[in-house]
């Protein structure tokens, strides 16, 4: 074999390598969570983020919720590889072992707290510590096999990005704060239930107790319905309090509206195809809801 024929496997076997890493942080799901925390530095000040606060929060705060996946992704292998959502990660596949994930979660998580505790502040540092055990352990480990109310009680971790991206400009965490959070943690039932209807016996083979593998899909249904509600009456709350204006409440009653109608087409005339459009809006429902608080707050 030739030395050009062995580089050119090097660099093919490094590529998969780069590539199994970076799908242990969940990318999509991480690249939410920066979003989030980022418009909730924005919406903590009426003038801009300072640079270095922006860069270093964002980065730090990415860098332990990718941390926290990789945990996820090592604690729940046995469950990834017998669903057919996840049997495609690399601690399924083979690609990585444990070692190395746990290697690559405690190099990611320490410098994110590094980048927190040296260029932000010690309290977003702590928020995000307590985050990252919330996910990886709590939630992961604790709640998720032992609750069919797993995501509703963990829901609480994946709902403090904005707050944490409040903390790293200011120092503190305030009522508006705490009213982002709100919104996240009213999202997150009928974010995750959607898809849970529509993967209900990829849950019941793993074993793991979700909603409609413990209750069933008329229940789940509902409840789908009645936290979509409580969503939208949560999402008027930054409008009420006087923290927006017109154009998020415009925003809201809009983005809202079409969400209470999948719901609502849920729970009176269910399908995959409607459980699975439900869950893909709900991501853009929460992205651009974001947006147009950024949007109003500059106004």
């Amino acid at each position: 074999m030739t030395a050009h024929a062995l580089s050119a496997g090097f660099a093919q076997r490094l590529r998969a390598r780069i590539r199994a890493f970076c799908a242990l942080t969940k990318p999509r799901v991480v690249s939410l969570i920066v979003f989030t925390a980022v418009i909730g530095m924005f919406l903590a000040t009426p003038g801009m983020v300072p640079p270095r606060i922006l860069v270093a929060a964002t980065l730090g705060i990415a860098l332990v919720a990718g941390a926290a996946a990789a945990v996820n992704c090592l604690v729940e292998q046995r469950i990834d590889a017998l669903m057919l959502r996840t049997r495609w990660r690399p601690l399924p596949r083979g690609e990585l072992s444990a070692a190395p994930t746990l290697a690559f979660a405690g190099v990611l998580g320490s410098l994110g707290l590094w980048l927190l505790a040296h260029f932000v502040n010690p309290l977003t540092m702590g928020l995000t510590l307590a985050t990252f055990v919330g996910y990886a352990v709590v939630y992961t480990l604790i709640l998720k096999p032992a609750t069919p109310q797993n995501i509703v009680i963990g829901g609480a971790s994946g709902a403090m990005p904005p707050v944490l991206g409040w903390a790293a400009v200011t120092g503190e965490v305030t009522t508006e704060a705490m009213l982002l959070f709100l919104i996240i943690f009213a999202w997150t039932p009928p974010h995750f239930w959607s898809l849970a209807l529509y993967r209900t016996e990829d849950y019941a083979r793993a074993g793991v107790p979700m909603l409609p593998v413990t209750h069933g899909r008329d229940y789940t249904r509902l409840q789908v319905l009645l936290y979509t509600l409580i969503l939208f009456a949560v999402t008027l709350l930054p409008y009420v309090v006087r923290m927006s204006g017109l154009l998020y409440l415009f925003a809201a009653l809009a983005l809202g509206g079409v969400f209470i109608g999948y719901a609502l087409r849920i729970y009176v005339a269910y399908s995959d195809a409607v459980a699975q459009k439900t869950f893909r809006y709900s991501i853009a429902y929460l992205a651009l809801l974001f947006a147009a608080l950024l949007v109003d707050h500059y106004l």
